[in-house]
């Protein structure tokens, strides 16, 4: 399947490098490289980075396991202007120049806006950080300018009013959140096909929540199966749910080890939309989620990046703890919330409500609030 928006990205498949292989705390460089290596084989080239993935390791890992090994031709390379790495128009350029050194490359193929809301926007255009990077396509460091976006219809369309260049839009889309009122996936979506903007999509399984399905869900999916057939795994509906939409280039996933991959591959290899029967099963599956009342976190860490918090509370691994405890019934998460995730490391009850993880927070989640509910069920007194 060839890329009808974009000749350069093969297929329609990326990988998304925020959650990558891990091993004694740093990155496994070596399942990475095989990784790497698959992804290629399989006939797909597009890598998504940012300077603060990975805690700023994610474009240093692709520099090498990627570059240092593949001619510039046979891989495309995106990375983003963050909003943490920024306070004026002066420190954009030697961002840049930093964070093409960091991926050792003398120019990128798509470079992102990252995580426009309607505050980063404005700061982006009191830094002249879209004028910024529209010169540095003219000098051909740049070859495909666009925005990765986290609010809702009305500020994306306000955006590509007043930046019609954007050529791209990256936008979190998965069944789950497709009708939610929060994140607003099909009404964003929709304002890129009203500006005939080709969409990426971010976070198909929702931070692995769409691959790892309560019991109720999964037997939705296992239906489906015909005696003889190969299983489809749970992530290869969610991935295939979002490259079905028509306006969709590429839908990026997050891989962090060679079986996920290796799934993922197999799912967009032979890429074929979702049949009648699979759209039902999703529809039925979203229900079912719908009624659990999880906290619906992604696991992106931008509430917590540089240590943002001042307690130091590990918010996403918390919010996950009690997801799996109070829909999965995994009680040994009283443990891992008291013996792990808090030995070295404030608790939910120690937030002291200053709301700096609500700003930057993409789901736009009540994270104070939240944390209240965790500390209900993790610091009850015996």
């Amino acid at each position: 399947m060839e890329n009808r928006f974009f000749a350069e990205i093969k297929k329609n498949f990326g990988f998304g490098c925020m959650r990558l292989p891990m091993k004694g705390g740093a990155v496994d460089m070596e399942q990475m490289a095989e990784m790497a290596d698959a992804f290629l084989d399989g006939g797909f080239n597009y890598f998504d980075t940012a300077h603060g993935y990975t805690g700023g390791a994610s474009e240093t890992t692709l520099r090498e396991t990627l570059v240092k090994r593949y001619p510039r031709e046979r891989y495309v390379l995106t990375d983003k202007l963050s909003t943490h790495f920024f306070n004026k128009e002066s420190d954009i350029r030697p961002l840049f120049a930093a964070q093409l050194d960091a991926c050792g490359v003398e120019y990128f193929d798509f470079y992102l806006m990252h995580a426009q809301d309607g505050a980063i926007f404005e700061k982006f255009k009191r830094c002249r950080a879209y004028e910024t990077a529209l010169e540095l396509k003219q000098e051909g460091k740049i070859r495909h300018f666009g925005i990765s976006f986290h609010d809702k219809a009305p500020v994306l369309e306000r955006i590509l009013t007043e930046y019609p260049q954007a050529e791209v839009v990256q936008i979190q889309l998965n069944y789950l959140d497709y009708e939610d009122a929060t994140v607003e996936s099909r009404k964003v979506y929709e304002v890129c096909e009203r500006f005939h903007k080709p969409v990426l999509v971010m976070e198909p399984v929702k931070g692995g929540s769409l691959a790892r399905l309560p019991e109720e869900a999964q037997t939705v999916f296992d239906a489906l199966q015909k005696d003889g057939a190969a299983k489809k795994s749970a992530a290869s509906y969610a991935l295939r749910f979002a490259t079905s939409l028509p306006n969709v280039c590429a839908v990026l996933s997050g891989m962090s080890d060679m079986a996920q991959m290796r799934d993922n591959i197999g799912a967009m290899r032979d890429f074929a939309p979702l049949t009648a029967a699979e759209r039902a099963a999703v529809e039925q599956a979203r229900e079912i989620f719908r009624g659990m009342g999880m906290i619906p976190c992604t696991a992106c860490h931008y509430c917590v990046l540089d240590n943002d918090c001042p307690k130091k509370i590990p918010i996403p691994e918390l919010f996950a703890c009690y997801n799996a405890k109070t829909q999965f019934h995994d009680w040994n998460q009283d443990y891992y919330y008291r013996n792990i995730l808090t030995r070295d490391a404030g608790k939910a009850s120690n937030c002291i409500r200053c709301g700096k993880c609500e700003k930057i927070c993409p789901q736009h989640l009540s994270i104070r609030e939240l944390l209240k509910d965790v500390a209900r069920e993790f610091e009850r007194k015996a």
